[in-house]
């Protein structure tokens, strides 16, 4: 009897010590690190109404920045930075010991993340959690060196980013347009000012200059009702009222306003979503998932896609704010309509060439080239903002459709989505050409 008290204290005991002993967290894949780290940065984009232009340069440089750690795990991985414009060398890794790469990588993507966004506690308390999980996994000494080494690679691509005009961008005066005929100015229904007009002076990741992907000019201004000009307006205007609800999905779907002011009698409400380069981000992160890309492919996607939208930004921009062109909906209202409004919100910057069709025809002549032409996925990148998917079998024909869901949307004419596609895949091809990634 006495034996079994003893025994039944000693259970009670163990039992106690291995309540208060932490419960280890399960270790993820180095794959899901990575695009958990990438969906929790996109959150924080969108609430923090960054706009798309923006979103590009910060999706840029902490995707660089994971990859640039991430890379060692496999030797035949090229390092990108290397071969991009302003960039320094980078730190390496002590050869012959132990380190956790993924946790490099994390470490690395914000580093850089708490410098170019502004939910800084937001991102802590997700990264404090990521850290954690591998505390319970690694022994210290691993540990500490792999944090160390993501955070030398974070600064090292932090040094390019404060100089790529970015801080002189902030200070300039706002930009108001012209009321030159055939000339932006802002649009109904809230008349904001140009978003990012000295965007084009930015410092390219690949591309060597804005400027080296010119356009023709779109059709100058006319009054004459057969000119080009004006019959451009009318095709807006009358596709508008004879869209099928097709269109009306596809343009909607493809929206990616990160900020759509809603008028309701007197009030005012705010919709956030993701950005048109979130959008590419997300189709990057299924592409991933459905080939079940390792975490070094998986860093090189990600890295990728956001140098195409990155240098395309610049490109599209430079062309926008040299031409100024004129919206749709300014110019229905003034000759046309002037009770007209487009099926989507006009984005407050200038029209030629579409901003979404350039960045979405580099990002997907990146996917292609990584994953493959004829790739078929279901696009559920906007499933939990707008409750919509598409199926695409192909990169390509979805960024077919991105364009021209800017024409059914009212916001764009045809010619200026046709140009911004051209655009777009040329400086595809220009990064991806003038890349080695693997050796």
């Amino acid at each position: 009897m006495r034996n079994i008290k003893v025994l039944a204290v000693l259970m009670i005991c163990l039992l106690s010590i291995s309540c208060k002993q932490k419960q280890r967290s399960a270790l993820k894949s180095d794959a899901d690190v990575l695009h958990d780290n990438v969906d929790e940065l996109t959150q924080v984009i969108i609430y923090d109404a960054f706009s798309p232009p923006v979103a590009s340069r910060i999706y840029g440089y902490t995707s660089l920045a994971a990859y640039e750690a991430m890379r060692f795990q496999n030797p035949k991985y090229n390092s990108i930075v290397s071969q991009l414009n302003g960039f320094k060398t980078m730190p390496q890794p002590k050869k012959g010991i132990k380190y956790n790469y993924a946790l490099a990588a994390t470490k690395a993507f914000f580093t850089v993340a708490h410098k170019v966004t502004f939910s800084v506690d937001t991102l802590k308390r997700y990264e404090d959690k990521v850290f954690a999980m591998y505390k319970d996994n690694l022994d210290d000494s691993t540990f500490a060196r792999s944090v160390a080494f993501g955070e030398a690679v974070g600064k090292g691509v932090l040094a390019r980013a404060k100089f790529d005009n970015y801080a002189k961008t902030r200070g300039k005066p706002r930009f108001l347009g012209s009321s030159d005929n055939g000339k932006w100015h802002p649009t109904a229904p809230d008349y904001l000012d140009g978003v990012e007009f000295c965007w084009g002076t930015m410092e390219t990741f690949v591309v060597k200059s804005s400027s080296d992907f010119a356009l023709p000019p779109p059709p100058p201004y006319s009054e004459d009702k057969n000119s080009e000009y004006y019959k451009q307006n009318l095709v807006v205007y009358e596709q508008s009222k004879h869209l099928t609800p097709e269109q009306v999905t596809i343009a909607k779907f493809w929206d990616d306003n990160p900020f759509v002011i809603q008028h309701n009698g007197h009030m005012m409400f705010v919709n956030k979503k993701i950005t048109p380069g979130g959008h590419w981000i997300g189709i990057t992160a299924i592409a991933c998932k459905k080939t079940k890309a390792d975490a070094v492919k998986t860093a090189q996607a990600y890295a990728l896609t956001s140098i195409a939208l990155y240098d395309a930004f610049i490109c599209g921009w430079q062309v926008k704010y040299t031409t100024e062109y004129i919206r749709p909906v300014t110019v229905i209202n003034d000759k046309i309509d002037h009770k007209w409004l487009p099926l989507l919100q006009t984005p407050p910057f200038p029209e030629y060439p579409s901003g979404h069709s350039d960045i979405s025809g580099a990002s997907a002549v990146i996917l292609t080239h990584l994953f493959g032409d004829n790739f078929e996925y279901d696009d559920t990148s906007d499933l939990r903002y707008i409750g919509m998917q598409r199926h695409f079998k192909s990169f390509l024909k979805a960024a077919d459709e991105t364009s021209i869901s800017r024409f059914y949307g009212g916001i764009h004419y045809k010619n200026s989505v046709d140009q911004g596609a051209v655009q777009g895949r040329q400086i595809g091809e220009y990064i991806w050409n003038n890349l080695k990634l693997q050796n």
